[in-house]
């Protein structure tokens, strides 16, 4: 009884100081396992049990070429906790670093979980010049973390994982698409949210937008005088829980567009001669230069124009530290800038065809009101997509489900700031077999963060949630195909190695 008494004080004492008590010889025995294994074109840098005592943390790093050095993570839970899958985690904007809060919760549900830094540690900066750190941002640190992530979670638990899944948002999207495309075998399930597949033409618009914004800037109050102007006009498109609080469906005409500059006008005597200019180009969206090409479209109606620029480190990538944003131009800057990213970073490939045969399942959503990675270019791959499968929506639905999710930003929004948690959806398609007919979005209190206030289902594309006054609830409706324009080939180039 003392010495249970001394032992349960010891551990005590290591919880308060928030170190970790040392391991018992059959959890070093198995930590030494881990530190012997053997990982192709890297190593292993570390293995520990994390402070809480719950999961193993095993830190690598990876050179596949002589410019690269990709960091990555793998947390495994305890035998007795794991659930059987492996998970993938992606990134956020450049990257660069490991996000240990998602590698936490997530292994703390019962995966073995990885992440990588994409290859981009110390800072954007490293990709100045570099191919390699292109490759291992926009394909390649992500495969080569799931191989070593499953390679690692075999050791530990001495079998695969029953089901391997991916879940990223933003670049995280990316991260999802481009596994589909390129390593269809690499994972049973995929959830990709507010993806940014459509890499470099979705950064030809912030830069367009950038130019503009420079030029012409607009003030917090302007920016929401525009957003309610948008939602004003598109009012009576929409269904009555909605109208005038917030845009669920963007798509619009020119005529569209001067209307809602006249009203923003109207509503706010600041916006001049200059601004209404300014918002016709913002809206429009960036063409080249030169030939007129499509190179993505505009600021979505009823997103912040103060939300849609920034983000230009692929330029200094190309064109070096030193070169001013205002004087890198829409025609042979632009040529220059896409033969040699966007073979890399683009995720643009509709052929899905060899994660359909081996029973793949993909769910992807976009919101309406998010400025950041408008929706267009999601909708127009996944009508891509479709085409590619003979034009069959029910094939395609049958393996890859988008939804567009009215009023949400890049992070809340005014309309459904709670998404759907994508990772249960598909990872109950992906066992269960059966398809999701909806999902349920949210709007909380404190921009997605407090109590919810209402809900609302949500249907995959293009079937969109319309409203029945008789019984007062919501109900599936057949809505519009396509309708946004499709950024030109040329700038969405096949991908390379």
């Amino acid at each position: 009884m003392i010495f249970s008494l001394s032992l349960a004080m010891v551990f005590s004492c290591f919880s308060a100081s928030g170190e970790t008590p040392p391991p018992s010889p059959a959890l070093e025995a198995k930590l030494t396992a881990l530190r012997e294994v053997k990982v192709d074109a890297g190593a292993i840098t570390s293995v520990q049990r994390d402070a809480s005592g719950k999961r193993i943390v095993v830190k690598l790093v990876l050179n596949p070429a002589k410019e690269s050095n990709i960091k990555v993570e793998v947390w495994l839970p305890d035998s007795d906790n794991w659930n059987g899958c492996f998970l993938g985690l992606g990134n956020g904007g450049a990257a660069g670093k490991i996000n240990p809060g998602g590698l936490s919760s997530m292994s703390g549900q019962g995966y073995a979980v990885a992440t990588t830094d994409m290859g981009t540690a110390p800072n954007p900066d490293s990709g100045i010049g570099n191919p390699e750190v292109w490759k291992d941002f926009g394909y390649r640190a992500t495969h080569l973390m799931t191989v070593v992530g499953k390679q690692i979670t075999k050791a530990h638990f001495g079998r695969d994982p029953e089901y391997s899944y991916f879940s990223g948002g933003s670049t995280g999207g990316q991260q999802a698409l481009q596994e589909a495309q390129r390593y269809p075998e690499d994972y049973d399930g995929i959830a990709a949210a507010v993806a940014a597949h459509c890499r470099t033409p979705l950064h030809a618009y912030f830069l367009w937008n950038e130019q503009i914004l420079q030029t012409c800037p607009f003030s917090k109050e302007q920016d929401a005088s525009v957003i309610a102007a948008a939602n004003e006009h598109m009012a009576s498109r929409e269904i009555p829980v909605v109208a005038g609080k917030f845009v669920s469906d963007p798509r619009c005409t020119a005529q569209d567009i001067e209307a809602v500059i006249a009203l923003a006008r109207k509503k706010d005597a600041s916006l001049t001669d200059a601004h209404a200019a300014a918002l016709r180009k913002l809206f429009a969206g960036p063409r080249h230069a030169v030939t007129g090409e499509r190179l993505f479209n505009g600021v979505p109606f009823g997103s912040s124009i103060l939300a849609s620029h920034g983000h230009l480190y692929l330029f200094n990538w190309v064109f070096g530290a030193d070169k001013k944003m205002t004087e890198i131009n829409f025609g042979d800057d632009m040529d220059t800038y896409t033969s040699k990213l966007a073979p890399y970073l683009n995720a643009e490939n509709p052929d899905l065809s060899a994660f359909e045969k081996r029973g793949g399942k993909l769910i992807m959503t976009l919101g309406t009101a998010d400025s950041v990675v408008p929706y267009h270019a999601s909708m127009d791959y996944y009508e891509r997509v479709i085409a590619h499968f003979g034009g069959s929506l029910d094939k395609v639905r049958s393996f890859f489900q988008f939804y567009i999710v009215p009023g949400l930003a890049h992070g809340g929004g005014p309309g459904i700031n709670q998404p759907p948690n994508l990772l249960e959806a598909v990872r109950a398609w992906r066992e269960t077999g059966v398809a999701p007919t909806s999902l349920l979005g949210r709007h909380a209190e404190e921009n997605g963060k407090g109590k919810t206030v209402w809900d609302m289902p949500l249907y995959p594309y293009p079937t969109r949630t319309g409203w029945n006054a008789t019984t007062s609830s919501f109900e599936p409706m057949e809505g519009p195909r396509g309708g946004v324009d499709r950024i030109a080939e040329r700038f969405r180039p096949a991908a390379a190695e």
